[in-house]
């Protein structure tokens, strides 16, 4: 609980503690000690959200009132300056000026691909067409990420604004916001917003006695990670099944039923009101040469401090798990950091100190994506993170092309091979040129960036696929089939406990005599143990 305007941090508040919060700090001005914040590190209190290390460490600009907005109050949207840069744009800027102030901005798009914001406006403006359209992609489907769920249901009216902008600058008279269908809360405030916005006058016809006419509506996705991609999105949207097309029609030219067309991700949206009230200027001065202001990740995995977490662009990894992330649980060491969703890739704890920007990222092997970060300790096996993700991309792949169809089930059966013990040499060799031809022959963005978990896994950890293969060995001991449960004879006691408990009945032995495992019937479930009082069953 933060209590404003003082900022004051409690931790772990329960019900009971309520009346004695208002009472004390909210009507009065104490602080309650037992509830303040403990730093775990160095046992410090800290009274104040803002010097938290989690906190601290932030650059918080999209985020900047989301915990503070009263969603459902269009009112206190604008007591904070809400809509004053859809005023400023509207009546003192012309759409070209608007276009230009968001190129000098450098704003790129954060849902994955990154291409200039301006740019992609300018090239829609252009566009032939009587009708055009705005349109915010919150289909946010990458395993482990809430950024855009976030942002829509505890700021709305920011991501409105910053379409309205956007509509302004390309002249749209209709918008949508495709979300995800498992965001139900993100649908009702964004729809609660909308409902205010009209009532308000700045939605509809003749926006702020402008005579702009523009009206936005919600369209809930059906939970295909595909729909995500751009021109899979635009098909579901027209009532089609979502599947990609050719990019050889742009769809600033030919989008949504055939028209211009101009599609942003929530977070690109939520940046717009800040570049037009302070200046595409002041938004270049954040970040790095060519990845301007900041970027949210879903900071998860083997960290401390899991969340979101919005930081400067260049921001160095090191500083995002260990400074704000509160470092690896137990201790224990970091070995890899995955960005970029299921098609991003596996970045090395020796490229700790790289920078996190959209080129760095991909000379790394990886990709920005639209912002997850998934961090793996010592005990993680990356040839198991690399059939993971391509379970995934298997399951979701939308089937229209074979590359991504059958190319990507074929690397997944290749690695599934490996994890068992069956894998060989030319298995990795065949995983390799199945990466090069799906990348250059598959139809979409998510087909041709599949393979990247499992070239940089092979560019980074290439040691551990040759144990599993040559060794018929898994360094980590995740993967089951390559995993040998044995009992120390020392320190058996026969007691028997371990043998009345497992599932299989794998283990043998008469009472005060040494038991042993028979590693056939052995389904490696580790009950023997966790039941062991004395330590004797260990793994390999």
């Amino acid at each position: 609980m933060v209590v404003e305007p003082e900022n004051i941090f409690y931790a772990r508040v329960g019900l009971d503690r309520v009346p004695e919060i208002f009472e004390r700090s909210v009507l009065g001005d104490e602080v309650i000690e037992d509830l303040i914040y403990v730093n775990p590190e160095n046992g410090q209190k800290i009274v104040h959200e803002r010097e938290i290390p989690f906190f601290a460490g932030q650059e918080r600009l999209v985020f900047h009132d989301t915990s503070v907005n009263f969603v459902t109050d269009i009112e206190d949207y604008i007591s904070r300056g809400g809509y004053s840069a859809l005023g400023k744009a509207l009546t003192t800027m012309s759409p070209e000026q608007v276009i230009d102030e968001v190129k000098v901005s450098g704003l790129r798009g954060r849902g994955g691909g990154g291409f200039p914001a301006g740019v992609k406006w300018e090239s829609c403006r252009r566009a032939k067409g009587d009708i055009k359209y705005v349109m915010c992609n919150a289909d946010e489907g990458d395993p482990g990420a809430y950024m855009d769920r976030s942002v829509m249901e505890g700021n709305p009216h920011q991501v409105i604004e910053g379409m309205i902008i956007a509509a302004h600058a390309i002249t749209a008279t209709e918008g949508y916001i495709y979300c995800r269908f498992e965001y139900p809360l993100a649908v009702k405030n964004a729809g609660w917003a909308l409902e205010q916005a009209r009532a308000y006058g700045l939605l509809g016809e003749n926006i702020l006695g402008t005579g702009m006419n523009f009206d936005i509506f919600i369209n809930r996705g059906a939970g295909a990670f595909i729909c995500g991609e751009s021109t899979a999105l635009m098909a579901s949207l027209e009532g089609k099944l979502g599947e990609p097309r050719g990019k050889h029609i742009h769809t600033v030219e030919k989008g949504l039923w055939n028209r211009p067309s101009n599609l942003n991700n929530v977070e690109t949206y939520a940046n717009v009101p800040m570049i037009i009230n302070q200046g595409g200027r002041w938004y270049a001065s954040i970040g790095t040469e060519r990845s301007k202001g900041t970027k949210i990740f879903s900071l998860v995995g083997k960290i401390n401090n899991c969340g979101l977490v919005e930081v400067a662009m260049g921001t160095p990894i090191r500083k995002i798990i260990y400074d704000i992330g509160g470092g690896i649980p137990g201790g224990k060491a970091f070995k890899a950091v995955q960005t970029g969703g299921p098609s991003g890739g596996c970045i090395p704890d020796y490229l700790i100190d790289q920078p996190v920007d959209f080129e760095k990222l991909k000379e790394a092997g990886s990709m920005m994506g639209s912002g997850g970060m998934i961090v793996m300790d010592e005990e993680t096996c990356m040839v198991d993170v690399a059939k993971y993700f391509l379970n995934f991309l298997t399951e979701e792949s939308c089937g229209k092309c074979v590359p991504c169809r059958v190319g990507v089930k074929r690397m997944h059966e290749i690695v599934e091979g490996i994890c068992q013990g069956r894998g060989t040499m030319d298995d990795i060799a065949q995983l390799e040129e199945l990466c090069n031809t799906i990348m250059e022959a598959a139809l979409c963005g998510l087909g041709k960036s599949a393979p990247n978990p499992v070239l940089s896994t092979l560019q980074y950890f290439r040691h551990e696929y040759e144990a599993h293969v040559n060794d018929k060995r898994c360094p980590a001991k995740v993967c089951k089939p390559l995993i040998h449960f044995e009992i120390d004879t020392e320190k058996c006691t026969g007691c028997g406990v371990c043998r009345r408990k497992c599932p299989e009945i794998a283990i043998i032995g008469d009472k005060r005599e040494c038991h042993c495992i028979d590693d056939e019937l052995c389904v490696r479930c580790g009950i023997c143990i966790e039941s062991c009082k004395f330590g004797a069953i260990f793994y390999e």
